[in-house]
């Protein structure tokens, strides 16, 4: 039975003593069950069962008779050749989403050997009734007839994790067993002491660590936890531990930290359970004992010994990025975490450093080199990285602060012409008498706008940038570049190939975040001069810092946070296939269908946005002082060049999609806040703003109704007599509505009040 499972022989000896299996491994346990007591049905039925008899599968039942549970969907193991086939009659089985197997590739293996199952079958016995206070009753099989053997096979003593573990089994997916439990685990402790390890796809292990190195021990010799590497030449993810408050307890350390241990963002290095792990020769990273800790060992050779922690109740799973995440059940939590680290990465900090690390794991900065004459093969740089050396940003690119403008004065501000300041959009203008008679207030919102700012962006790679004066522009050359784009008049602007005439006056500048036209030369990244030429201008930079090395660095991470985002949305009922009204409509209530995918789509949308802030990370602290370095600088990924890069796409993708809309529809936004656009409209939909034809198509180039990175979404509809009055009480015409669209709430803070 394990072996058809896929799961340890201690799972089903817990399944069959008592705890339940949960997610989709209960679907296919019970469907297991079904398949043996069928089968048994059968082969000891005193005369030939008639066609409908020998097709029909018993159903499951909960063994207590006060509760009774839906018969599970027959969903067979993932092809494993020892499950038993699904009948004719059995509906089509939902793929499954266990996690990929995958080897780690750290060295030699003790070969696999199969488990041994039971040889006999019991008889029937009663089965136990459940507790009241059960969450989900004990699967089992229906009584078979009298005289046919049950297909539960007699749960002796369960075996411990430890012995359990030297009888390996196949991995579901065809990987390397030793990451055929998953990417990571939940540690929590029993109101009986019992600790167990949940794992993704309702797994259960038991833990007989006693202590933080031992349970350090067991993850990385037993366990089975890790995940495959996402580049040949980069590592396999570490396996990574979720403490609950009750395993924290079990292991020695503080169920919360105090108020100086918060600040510094960890424990301090004299506790016990430090002390623990110094003695048993385990070190940590220079972060320390904290929400997320990493326990390691110095590597040998090849072989890796590293485990991660994380701590929810430390704030591990900040509730900007996770929600409640950290107060879900061990079960749903590992399933949560689970379904992230499949589709994106484990977990390894923050959203933030988990979008960078992504970066990092699809693009390693070195690879092995070939053998040299004696054989030996080296790291050498990985072509298309960023490398593994920090590199100085160009001074019009770097923070307020950083050592390269330390001979600037102390209180110096620097203009456009001194900074480069590509950001997002906060623009906003009155209404026209035209706009005040429409009744309704429609915002639209660019679904990971920033994630598809950053598909085919070409960035600067490994090499430092170049100073050059009186260049010519080419916008294949990514950099920043000196230049006066004051002439630009989007009153009369290139659409495609032909000129077209606009209400300059009521569209945003595309070159400054504020919308404002610019009065001189200022630095400007290569998408932001690239569209006014696109608009039908001559453009003659003054200078440029210019980055030779290029490429598209972030496609592949744009690849797999798409897909993650597009897979959990259709979890949540939002398909990419939906015409616009469909489409709308299943976006009505979507996170409410499933809560927990819903925390899993908010993760992926904060990787994004926040991995890209990472680029340009600040100095923390109290310590620092402007012109010294802050621990950020020493990344590779410290740029804020590539930052630019993105932001710029984004602004001018959301511009470009404006002009094309006004110019087939003379329609205006009023405001707009990063990916946010509000229009004015006779209706409340978003129907009402973008024309579709009886197609379902509507104006190239500009705003489209969808799931996907680029496409929009319904932010929020108010009365034009909302706005009217929001900005009265604020006394600012100018208020930006797009701010408040999505709810209509403000604060005091917000009308001056």
């Amino acid at each position: 039975m394990a072996r058809a499972m896929g799961v340890s022989p201690s799972t089903v000896a817990g399944w069959e003593s008592g705890r339940d299996p949960v997610g989709e491994v209960r679907a296919k346990y019970a469907y297991l069950l079904d398949g043996l007591a069928a089968k048994l049905t059968h082969d000891t039925a005193p005369s030939t069962p008639s066609t409908s008899q020998a097709t029909s599968t018993p159903p499951v039942k909960s063994a207590s008779p006060a509760t009774s549970t839906p018969q599970a969907p027959p969903v067979p193991p993932a092809t494993n050749p020892a499950a038993p086939q699904p009948p004719a009659a059995a509906a089509t089985p939902r793929p499954s989403s266990a996690p990929e197997g995958g080897g780690d590739g750290d060295g030699a293996k003790t070969p696999d050997t199969p488990a041994s199952g039971p040889k006999t079958l019991a008889a029937p016995s009663p089965a136990p009734a459940a507790p009241a206070a059960a969450q989900a009753p004990r699967l089992v099989a229906a009584p078979s007839p009298a005289g046919a053997a049950s297909a539960r096979p007699t749960a002796a003593r369960r075996p411990g994790a430890r012995n359990a573990a030297r009888t390996s089994i196949p991995p579901t997916a065809g990987g390397d067993p030793g990451f055929a439990n998953g990417p990571l685990a939940v540690i929590d402790v029993t109101g009986e002491g019992e600790v167990l390890a949940y794992c993704v796809g309702g797994l259960v292990l038991d833990v007989p660590a006693g202590t933080l190195p031992s349970l350090v021990e067991w993850t990385l010799t037993e366990a089975k936890l890790g995940a495959e590497r996402l580049n040949g030449s980069g590592k396999d993810a570490d396996p990574l531990l979720v403490l609950t408050p009750s395993a924290l307890q079990r292991f020695g350390l503080p169920v919360e930290l105090t108020e100086e241990e918060r600040l510094a963002g960890r424990l301090p290095d004299h506790h016990r359970a430090i002390t623990q792990l110094t003695r048993a020769q385990w070190q940590l990273t220079k972060r320390g004992l904290g929400p997320w800790a990493r326990i390691y060992r110095p590597a040998q050779g090849a072989r890796r010994a590293c485990v991660q922690l994380c701590i929810p109740s430390w704030n591990a799973l900040d509730r900007r990025s996770w929600g409640h995440a950290a107060d879900l059940p061990p079960a749903e939590l590992a399933s949560v975490l689970g379904t992230y680290a499949t589709r994106v990465l484990t977990p390894r900090g923050s959203t933030a450093v988990t979008g960078l690390e992504l970066m990092t794991a699809l693009h390693p900065p070195t690879r092995a080199s070939a053998p040299d004459a004696a054989g030996r093969r080296h790291s050498v740089h990985n072509p298309g990285s960023l490398g593994t050396e920090p590199m100085d940003p160009a001074p019009c690119e770097a923070t307020d602060g950083h050592p390269v403008l330390a001979h600037l004065p102390r209180f110096h501000v620097r203009g456009p012409g001194e900074k480069l300041f590509e950001e997002a959009y906060d623009w906003a203008r009155p209404l026209t008498d035209d706009e005040c008679m429409r009744r309704q207030l429609v915002g639209i919102d660019v679904n990971m706008a920033f994630a598809a700012g950053a598909n085919g962006a070409v960035v600067g790679l490994a090499t430092p940038p170049v100073h050059v004066t009186n260049p010519a522009f080419d916008p294949k050359t990514p950099g920043a570049w000196l230049a006066d784009l004051s002439h630009v008049d989007l009153s009369r602007v290139k659409v495609g190939k032909q000129w077209t005439h606009l209400q300059g006056d009521l569209l945003p500048s595309p070159f400054t975040p504020t919308g404002e036209t610019p009065d001189g030369p200022a630095w400007y990244a290569t998408p932001t001069i690239a569209y006014a030429v696109e608009l039908g201008y001559d453009v003659a930079p003054l200078e440029a810092w210019i980055r030779p090395e290029s490429g598209r660095y972030l496609d592949d991470w744009y690849k797999r946070l798409r897909d993650a985002y597009v897979k959990t949305m259709a979890d949540l009922g939002v398909d990419e296939k939906l015409d616009p009204a469909g489409y709308l409509a299943a976006m009505d209530g979507y996170k409410q269908r499933d809560p927990a995918m819903a925390i899993v789509l908010d993760a992926v949308k904060s990787t994004v946005k926040n991995g890209i802030g990472k680029f340009q990370e600040k100095a923390r602290g109290g310590g620092w002082r402007p012109g010294q370095p802050w621990p950020a600088l020493a990344r590779p990924t410290w740029r804020p060049d590539i930052r630019a890069v993105i932001i710029s796409r984004a602004r001018i993708n959301m511009h470009r999609k404006m002009v094309a809309l006004a110019a087939a529809t003379g329609r205006y936004p009023v405001a707009v806040l990063s990916d946010c656009a509000v229009y004015a409209a006779d209706g409340p939909s978003p129907l009402d703003v973008l024309p579709y034809d009886e197609a379902g198509k509507t104006v190239p180039g500009s705003f489209r109704l969808g799931v996907s990175p680029g496409m929009v979404k319904h932010e929020g509809t108010q009365t034009t007599l909302w706005a009217e009055e929001l900005r009265e009480r604020a006394q600012a015409p100018e208020l930006n509505l797009a701010r408040y669209i999505k709810t209509g709430e403000t604060t005091a803070a917000d009308t001056g009040e």
